[in-house]
């Protein structure tokens, strides 16, 4: 099946994939998702002619597994610099097998410090290991060295910065969506005969009616060749919000929006240059919502798994859904244009250009169909951020504080939210600090209360009651009373009452209970074992490391005494058998 869920055509029988490298050995073809090829001519490279066909062999190899053009210029530009760096050489060889481990070793020190030379290093380590001769050896030991990963450069936005980006994308992108709903309305109210002919209204239909169909208003084309808006005055002026941006969004108007919906649902930036129009369905038991099946696209994930659907409803003005609604409403128009102008044309994020492209440059995005283009580009996110006074492209930051809010993976694995988004985020570690001072502080006042809270005795003293654990002093007045009087305590929380004495009778039981409850940390999950046991074996800890109670010596020394009863009534203890 296809990603859009239409069953996949077999090829042709006599179909053939064409080779990547070309017969001279120079020249590798790299076909990106679109079914565009782009052409790498290793001939270009300042390096000995064997070499040249080696880096060519190597880089054809590792094409196979990439969908986009951006990956292979990437590489083709790390490898240019190595070839670079390798021509700069005393004697620069003439093949791979040429290289030495002093070479790699300087290679490597060059880069090894910044961000952008470590992924420079791994990916032309990638296309070396790729070459059979270096696969073995000093060499490929030296290529084996570990790269440290790439420090996360960016931050998540603190509070104050990410609303000043989301409310300057609001107004932005709420105007238009009032400017297009508004002329929608009055272009469906035209196109049914709902309004008085030759009214200044009407005129206004008329125009729309055009912008509709052809994705701008009339022109009148003057003698000296210029275009000038037919219906300036009727209009109010010639800026696009007046004339074809009533029924369009402008590509800054997009990618507003585009900002919305990563801050809402941390999107991907080039996820909206292929988003489709979401399905929609009626919500379970509901009337008045509607849920949109959006698919969303992440290549990284690997082949078989780059498409997930994402169930998004929309109940209400503050529900997540009522931003999808809006972004379909507002890319009605634009879509209906170019789906007539291209059959089968169903992506969502559609704006009309100010001027037609010149020619389709960028093949790893979609190609704009007639005035209409798709998507946000990396170039448009920045000039967006720039006229609003916001810095670089927002998309980054916006998402990585969507994701650090929501405290879960979102588009990602659970190791990637990790130690991309998470620890190496100072807002995070900021928020952090008082999450782990607040641990601090109560495992402090935990360890205080969790000792020994009776009285150490050299001998049995016939007015206390013997308990399991100790000798109690005086039941009635117990910090855990029972309704019927008395005490209601565990016999293990003895050792926590002020009215508890322990002699020299009481150490084997006790040291025997410290061995056993012990023992039960690998029989039973941290969290119940927190719960049951671990006070109790801190107040025995405290008991056995604290010379001026019992100490490690006479704790040890104990533990060649114990019972039969003792282990007996441990037993009990540990089964909670036993009723105070």
């Amino acid at each position: 099946m296809s990603g859009r869920g239409h069953r996949a055509v077999l090829p042709p029988a006599d179909h053939r994939v064409e080779p990547p490298l070309a017969p001279n050995g120079l020249v590798v073809t790299v076909t990106n998702k679109a079914g565009y090829t782009k052409d790498f001519d290793f001939a270009e490279l300042p390096v000995a002619r064997p070499m040249q066909k080696s880096f060519a062999a190597s880089f054809a190899a590792r094409s196979r597994g990439w969908t986009s053009h951006k990956t292979a210029t990437t590489r083709w530009t790390n490898l240019e610099a190595f070839a670079k760096f390798v021509a700069d050489l005393d004697s620069p060889p003439d093949d791979l097998d040429g290289l030495t481990v002093a070479t790699l070793q300087s290679w490597r020190d060059q880069h090894i410090k910044t961000n952008s030379g470590r992924n420079k290093l791994g990916n032309v380590r990638g296309l070396l290991q790729g070459d059979a001769r270096l696969a073995s050896g000093p060499v490929a030991e030296e290529l084996a060295r570990r790269i440290p990963r790439p420090a996360p450069s960016k931050q998540s936005y603190e509070e104050s910065e990410r609303d000043q980006v989301v409310l300057t994308a609001q107004r932005q992108f709420r105007s238009a969506w009032l400017r297009i709903t508004e002329n929608t309305h009055l272009l469906n109210r035209w196109q049914v005969g709902d309004i008085t002919r030759g009214s200044r209204e009407w005129k206004i239909g008329s125009v729309l009616d055009h912008v509709a169909r052809t994705g701008d208003v009339p022109r009148t084309l003057h003698p000296s060749g210029q275009q000038h808006v037919t219906h300036r005055g009727l209009l109010g002026g010639g800026r696009p919000e007046q004339t074809w941006g009533r029924l369009f969004l402008t590509r800054m108007e997009l990618t507003a929006l585009a900002v919305l919906l990563t801050d809402r649902f941390a999107w991907n930036l080039s996820i909206y240059d292929r988003m489709p129009v979401p399905t929609t369905r009626p919500s379970v038991a509901e009337t008045a919502s509607v849920t949109y099946q959006v698919q969303v696209e992440k290549r990284r994930a690997g082949s078989g798994r780059w498409f997930s659907t994402e169930n998004i409803t929309d109940s209400g003005a503050d529900s997540p859904g009522r931003l999808i609604t809006q972004a379909v409403e507002v890319t009605e128009h634009a879509r209906t244009l170019a789906n007539h102008l291209k059959p089968g044309t169903d992506l969502l994020m559609a704006a009309r250009a100010y001027q037609a492209e010149p020619g389709h440059r960028d093949l790893d995005r979609p190609a704009s169909v007639g005035p209409v283009s798709f998507g946000v580009s990396y170039d448009m996110a920045k000039r967006w951020a720039n006229r609003n006074g916001l810095g670089g492209s927002p998309f980054g930051r916006v998402r990585r504080t969507t994701v650090t809010d929501e405290g879960r993976p979102l588009q990602h694995s659970q190791g990637t939210h990790e130690s991309v988004y998470v620890l190496p985020d100072k807002r995070v570690q900021r928020a952090s600090r008082d999450v782990f001072e607040a641990g601090a502080y109560e495992a402090h006042e935990q360890a205080r209360t969790a000792v020994f809270g009776g009285k150490i005795a050299d001998k049995p003293d016939l007015g206390h009651q013997e308990t399991a654990t100790a000798d109690c002093e005086d039941e009635e007045t117990s910090p855990w009373p029972a309704p019927a009087g008395g005490c209601g305590a565990d016999f293990l929380l003895c050792l926590a009452c002020t009215n508890a004495h322990v002699h020299p009778g009481h150490h084997p039981r006790l040291a025997h209970l410290h061995q056993q409850i012990s023992s039960l940390r690998s029989a039973t999950d941290d969290r119940t074992f927190r719960k049951r046991w671990n006070d109790h074996l801190l107040r025995l800890e405290d008991l056995r490391d604290d010379n001026k109670k019992v100490g490690p010596a006479t704790w040890a020394a104990a533990l060649t005494r114990v019972s039969d009863t003792d282990r007996t009534i441990v037993q009990l203890l540990l089964k909670e058998d036993l009723a105070p």
